[in-house]
């Protein structure tokens, strides 16, 4: 007979995001209500017809990494660093504890260092082969964010970049976890990275009539769920998350912080860009992570919406959580926090995952802001303007991709 599967516990979290650059901050602003998008100032984004985004403001604490070593890494290492020696030192892991070889770091992201493949590309251009950096193709690979977290840190366990646009954070935590339910792996760095407040990003998303347009209003123009969305806002940022084995934990003393119960993923499989009109692959997605956990419906006591403000996709998980929970859905409250930071892609599906987690302990629902005027067809509890306290155990958080790439977590209270 196998095995049977190990069960997942959280034990640090760690962020970098715009509402700020670390746990504390962020999770403060995030019960407070604050809008991080500000407008683009940088020349370089003028005529462009969105200039809205949530950017990370500051330097990062990425921890030992040598002012030259520094220059040539891409923003989005930066942020993967922060974050991962945040959740460390917040597992008590900061300085050992574990077996390298049973630790492991997936940390996903939808584009990558693609700031340094623009920026040597520019360089190659102007001046020749010669101009272009030897650090240039290795900064720029998806796989990077982790592998220099694993590199500083010695985690020489498995390692891996899901690259699924913006569900590769919440894909990387639920495949870290099943590494570490099965077996493969005791402790795993896992998470989303993203640095994509580019000129070129903004201009391809702009260009599909994808992003919000509301340049004279950033801090309103995020507004998921409102009859006046009109796109998302472009945001940057990470999330990483110590995931442990529960006996591994439990051996070494740690404080549990919520637990990796169910992880579900499906495809759509109908567009590159924009969701299937029927829901069908949310609500299967969702309906597989809470059959992972064991969990039913009408258990659920909060979902951290993947709705980005599109006047489409927000509409379309709206249904599929409907369809899903029914009547249960009347009294289920929904929040999408990407009203707050705007959408960092990659990133998203593990900052919010994160959220989820300070929820599930602190009893504090983050709200939706901006929600002026809520769309019927997206009627749901969302849990507008302000934070609500509430008794929740079990939370479910969605992401949403490109391409029809779907999925969910269900995370429990550390008590549970």
């Amino acid at each position: 007979m196998p095995e049977p599967r190990r069960r997942v516990v959280v034990t640090g979290l760690g962020c970098v995001t715009p509402l700020g650059n670390d746990v504390a901050s962020s999770w403060d602003a995030a019960v407070r209500g604050v809008s991080a998008v500000s407008a683009l100032d940088d020349p370089a984004f003028a005529g462009l017809p969105s200039r809205v985004a949530g950017s990370v403001r500051g330097e990062v604490d990425a921890g030992d990494v040598e002012p030259k070593e520094r220059r040539r890494l891409d923003r989005v290492i930066l942020f993967a660093l922060a974050a991962a020696r945040e959740a460390l030192a917040d597992a008590g892991l900061a300085a050992g504890g574990f077996d390298p070889e049973r630790a492991g770091v997936a940390i996903g992201s939808a584009i990558g260092g693609l700031g340094t493949l623009l920026a040597n590309h520019v360089a190659f251009l102007e001046g020749g082969p010669r101009r272009v950096s030897p650090f240039a193709i290795p900064m720029a690979l998806a796989n990077m964010p982790g592998a220099y977290v694993a590199i500083k840190h010695g985690l020489r366990g498995p390692n891996f970049a899901h690259v699924s646009a913006c569900a590769s954070g919440a894909h990387a935590l639920g495949e870290a976890a099943r590494a570490i339910a099965g077996g493969a792996a005791d402790v795993m760095l896992a998470g989303g990275a993203e640095a994509t407040t580019l000129p070129f990003v903004v201009a391809g998303f702009s260009n599909m009539q994808a992003l919000s347009r509301r340049n004279d209003d950033p801090a309103r123009a995020s507004r998921p769920f409102d009859q006046g969305r009109d796109g998302f806002v472009i945001a940057e940022g990470a999330g990483v998350l110590v995931l442990e084995a529960e006996e591994h934990a439990r051996a070494r003393g740690a404080a549990v912080r919520a637990r990796l119960l169910g992880y579900g993923a499906t495809a759509d499989a109908a567009h590159v860009a924009a969701p299937a009109e029927d829901g069908d692959g949310p609500r299967r997605c969702m309906e597989r992570a809470l059959r992972d956990a064991d969990v039913a419906p009408c258990d659920v006591d909060y979902v951290n919406a993947h709705a980005t403000s599109t006047p489409a996709g927000d509409r379309v998980e709206a249904g599929a959580i409907r369809a899903l929970f029914g009547a249960h859905a009347d009294g289920l409250p929904v929040s999408s926090t990407k009203s707050m930071t705007g959408h960092m892609l990659g990133a998203a599906g593990a900052v919010e995952a994160l959220l989820c987690v300070r929820a599930l302990e602190t009893g504090l629902l983050p709200p939706t802001i901006n929600l002026e005027r809520p769309d019927p067809a997206c009627a749901l509890d969302h849990v507008a303007h302000k934070a609500r306290s509430a008794r929740a155990r079990i939370a479910l958080s969605n992401a949403f991709g490109f391409g029809g790439a779907n999925a969910s977590l269900v995370l429990g209270h550390g008590g549970a």
